[in-house]
């Protein structure tokens, strides 16, 4: 016989593919879950979410409240990092309903003396749930019910507002349904909001010529903190494959002295748990690693699961590669792309276990050095059932370390690394140019379900993506995109310096970049100071200080009606912060246009007006109308407002 209940519970909300899939959320945030909760009849009913962290022994309770149409919802705080559960739970609230009647028949002239009566049982079900002091007054309204002599009194007291808080507060939950139980993961805060800036260790030297050394990345960290970065990534820096090396813009044979692909991983000298030796020893690494740390800043490490085709790997495990009919080992391909220094781990493998738990142990390595930041490069192109597993088995010992997937690819194939496990994502950002396009891809990102498990990373720029609109670009585009980049998203990276220095000369009708770094060191003048170099930094700076930037999702576009203005509300969950961001998508020419407030959300006192304060210049203004002009020119073509009221 099935289980005797009274409500059915569905839709709830959030949730992922039933359950399969865990939602995301980082510590102090929120998790606001809908249900439709629906009674047989007409009984009031009463729902509940519960909540529980992994590691607690009990769990905790929060009140759902009727929207209407038989919705409801409420709102839990995840506090601590790992896993969260929630289901909702529901039930006919048997003393409400009896208090209700009473009221209806007690307005329709009705005498309840019977009702009261029944009441009865209710008021010894919360004798034994309420404080020691309450006993006596509930044993005092149980007498009055049975008291003809205190019928109006009686009727009072059963009709009171305090009665039903007392239901409300200790519930009879008679005959509950259950939802099936949900997952939430809780990352820690920078899975939410990061500033990566990357560069290539071995172009650090401060000496043309000369291969760069952890050390000289160490004379670099002041200059990366003092532009508000708190990320900095380096492509892979283990030994690089000379066998079928690439040499200088990708050419094929590479010549003598020429310094290969880092992503060509493995040689003689080692493979993914070795450095490479210009670079330093581990003790070096761990050293910048340490000093990175004291100025506010983690050292994110590339994860790229592939081998040169000299990489230790391929004479100690050949099981490991696929292997064509003439005994050679493919190389990789991306038709009509073509790596013939790379060869990929054949995942099909009747070895693959081993192949797993090796990989496994390489990231281990770089954890036990101190690495909590992963870069992982093509994860796309390795078994999602892969990644879910590795990543779920470094997070068992180590929560804190963070894995953001490089994958451009379909968008249901990025959204699937996401579900796995990954914590942030590359987007189609870089190739978002035109306002409409924009607006539709953030809405994408922060209103539909992937916001629920899908953390974006812009990217105006990466090694392997020189976008054409930045081809040949001025100073104003390059502060347009990173404008956009820092306040549309949480999370943002740069390649640099090649960014911040307008370095965007082409491979002729390529999104690649002449003399790009991954083929060759490039010698670079570090000291450098621009109008770039100097927004970066501003707009940083804003995004450190308040916490409406730290986040992607709280956001609303605004009207203008000029094609090349963007306009744009931002909040943090208690609305404590808020920013209003006007960015010109035009880089050589002044716009100017009218911004159509968000009356509803901002809720602000038009006598009063509404103050805004620009975090690039300092200026300040009062608005008090719905609509208010607005003109940028490329010299500084962004406003970026803090809210006050």
């Amino acid at each position: 016989m099935p289980k005797q209940q009274r409500v059915v519970i569905e839709n709830v909300n959030p949730q992922l593919q039933c359950g399969h899939y865990f939602i995301k959320r980082v510590v102090d945030e929120q998790v606001t879950v809908y249900a439709d909760v629906i009674p047989d009849g007409h009984d009031i009913i009463q729902a509940e979410v519960v909540f529980k962290h992994e590691s607690a022994k009990k769990s905790s309770e929060v009140r759902m409240f009727h929207e209407g149409q038989d919705v409801h919802v409420a709102t839990f705080k995840v506090t601590k990092q790992g896993f969260y559960e929630y289901f909702v739970r529901g039930w006919v609230d048997y003393a409400l309903n009896w208090q209700h009647g009473i009221e209806a028949k007690l307005k329709d002239g009705q005498h309840v003396k019977s009702e009261l009566l029944d009441g009865v049982q209710y008021l010894e079900y919360l004798q034994k749930k309420v404080v020691a002091d309450q006993k006596a007054q509930l044993q005092k309204w149980a007498t009055l019910f049975d008291d003809d002599q205190h019928y109006d009194e009686a009727i009072k007291v059963a009709a009171s507002k305090e009665l039903h808080d007392l239901f409300v507060k200790y519930p009879q939950r008679i005959l509950y349904n259950d939802s099936a139980k949900l997952k939430v993961y809780v990352d820690r805060k920078k899975a939410n909001f990061s500033t990566w800036y990357e560069f290539f260790p071995r172009s650090s030297a401060p000496v043309p010529g000369q291969h760069g050394t952890f050390k000289d990345c160490e004379k670099l960290l002041p200059r990366i903190a003092q532009m508000g970065f708190d990320t900095l990534y380096f492509p892979p820096i283990h030994p690089i494959g000379e066998k079928n090396r690439k040499g200088k813009n990708n050419t094929v044979n590479a010549k003598e002295g020429d310094s290969g692909v880092p992503w060509a991983i493995g040689s003689k000298l080692g493979g993914h748990k070795a450095i490479h030796p210009e670079l330093g020893t581990e003790k070096d690494f761990k050293k910048l690693i340490k000093e990175a740390k004291n100025l506010g800043i983690e050292i994110a490490m590339d994860i790229a699961f592939q081998a040169a085709p000299d990489h230790p790997y391929v004479e100690e495990y050949p099981e490991w590669f696929r292997k064509r009919p003439d005994g050679t080992i493919q190389y990789a391909e991306n038709p009509p792309k073509k790596y013939q220094d790379i060869v990929n781990f054949y995942f099909e493998t009747k070895d693959f276990k081993a192949l797993w738990q090796e990989l496994l142990s390489v990231v281990i390595h770089w954890v036990n050095c101190g690495v909590h930041v992963f870069r992982v490069d093509n994860p796309h192109t390795k078994p999602y059932f892969f990644w879910n597993w590795l990543i779920a088995e470094v997070k068992k010992a180590h929560p804190d370390v963070l894995f953001l997937a490089e994958a451009f690819s379909r968008p249901k194939v990025m959204q699937q690394l996401a579900k796995q496990g990954f914590s942030q994502s590359y987007t189609y950002f870089t190739w978002r140019v035109g306002k409409q396009e924009i607006m539709e891809y953030v809405n994408e990102l922060s209103q539909t379900q992937m916001k629920e498990y899908y953390r974006p990373n812009f990217w105006p720029n990466t090694p392997d993506i020189n976008p054409y609109h930045l081809q040949g670009a001025n100073e104003a585009m390059h502060c347009i995109r990173y404008a956009l980049a820092g306040t549309l998203s949480g999370n943002l990276g740069i390649y640099g310096p090649v960014f911040e220095y307008m370095v965007t000369q082409p491979m002729p009708n390529k999104e690649e970049y002449l003399d790009c770094e991954k083929y060759e060191i490039r010698h670079w003048d570090w000291s450098i100071e621009n109008k770039v170099t100097r927004l970066i930094t501003k707009i940083n700076q804003a995004r450190h200080q308040h916490a409406s930037l730290q986040q992607t999702n709280n956001v609303r576009f605004c009207y203008i009606e000029n094609n090349s203005l963007l306009a744009f509300y931002k909040w943090n969950d208690d609305k404590s912060d808020e920013t209003l961001i006007v960015i010109s998508l035009d880089p050589h020419h002044n716009q100017q246009g009218f911004v159509q407030l968000p009356l509803q959300q901002l809720q602000f006192n038009n006598e009063k007006g509404l103050g805004l304060t620009d975090l690039i210049t300092s200026n300040t203004y009062v608005w008090r109308q719905e609509w208010n002009f607005v003109e940028l020119s490329p010299a500084l073509p962004f406003h970026i407002f803090h809210l006050s009221k």
